[in-house]
């Protein structure tokens, strides 16, 4: 898990998520509420798909638009099984990990394989790519 990681508001513009995505170098950030709970996650993606390609002004389009439902989170005291089943349940590459309600960090893909043998590694890595 990466702990410390970092929020952009449900209000913010997505033009300062994507500088915020440049500044930390990632390609995601989870997007949280005024209340302090988890929204959703915005990807890089996410940017060039919803708001780029459809003509959508990054500066006036706020991050919490582009949350999607109920965020895919684990507790941050689940197990790797618990992790790995959730990560190819969802097809999800990163997870929020929290703590009751409080963000406390991001399990990435990349964690997971520099932390598992490489047979759980590559069952993960079939199930997110399958249809």
């Amino acid at each position: 898990m990466t702990s410390g990681a970092e929020c952009i508001g449900e209000r913010d513009s997505v033009l300062d998520a994507a500088r915020k995505l440049a500044e930390l170098d990632v390609g995601a950030l989870p997007i949280c509420g005024i209340d302090e709970r988890l929204k959703g996650m915005l990807t890089d993606r996410d940017i060039v798909v919803k708001v780029l390609a459809k003509g959508k002004d990054p500066a006036k389009t706020q991050a919490g638009e582009l949350a999607q439902g109920e965020a895919v989170t684990i507790g941050a005291d689940d197990d790797a099984e618990e992790i790995l089943r959730t990560m190819a349940t969802h097809k999800v590459r990163r997870l929020p990990v929290i703590d009751g309600h409080q963000l406390v960090g991001i399990v990435a893909q990349a964690d997971v394989a520099r932390a598992l043998p490489d047979i759980k590694v590559g069952d993960l890595l079939e199930a997110l790519s399958s249809d």
